[in-house]
């Protein structure tokens, strides 16, 4: 499964460096210098400039960061082969993306990457079916769990252990205990 990790933003300066929007939890330990980035077109991506005589470009399927740095809080990253302002603007909407097998899972035993609850079969105390978990919302006060009902209706669940007192990965499921009336909002 691959994972975003960030959406390539317009130009900074002339030399081929790129605001980046990151979407990762360790910017510093996706954006260093050396790593090799794959990637996906975003969804409108601009028209590509000429870098020769009628030769237009084509985002690379991956992307060597040469340097990258932090600055007024968004990474600025430049990339081998990108050596110019033009250059970079053609990777503008671009997907930075990993591969959710190179992810390490995480050091605490109650934290989870959402790539590792999406998929999960959503089940009450007795075991009860009551749908699979779509994606994960990072609202302000806590993350909530998008559930897919057995009906295909959506509900949001607040991924607090009050609410969600077990998740068992190796078995597939999450153990969701609602207040009343949670399931039917």
């Amino acid at each position: 499964m691959q994972l975003v990790i960030g959406r390539i933003g317009k130009p900074h300066g002339v030399r081929g460096e790129v605001t980046v929007e990151v979407r990762t939890d360790e910017p510093e330990a996706r954006f260093v210098p050396g790593s090799v980035l794959r990637t996906e077109p975003g969804t409108v991506p601009p028209p590509a400039p000429a870098t020769g005589p009628g030769v237009p470009f084509r985002v690379p399927a991956e992307l060597t960061i040469e340097e990258a740095r932090f600055h007024q809080g968004r990474v600025l990253i430049a990339f081998e082969g990108i050596p110019d302002r033009n250059t970079a603007e053609a990777l503008r909407g671009t997907l930075l993306v990993v591969d959710s097998a190179d992810v390490d899972p995480p050091d605490d035993p109650e934290e989870f990457h959402d790539h590792q609850l999406v998929g999960l079969a959503v089940v009450n105390p007795a075991g009860e079916p009551l749908g699979e978990v779509v994606r994960i919302d990072h609202a302000p006060s806590s993350d909530l769990l998008v559930l897919r009902r057995p009906e295909g209706r959506t509900a949001l669940i607040p991924f607090v252990r009050a609410i969600v007192p077990e998740v068992d990965l190796a078995g597939g499921r999450v153990i969701v205990d609602p207040p009343a009336g949670l399931l039917d909002l």
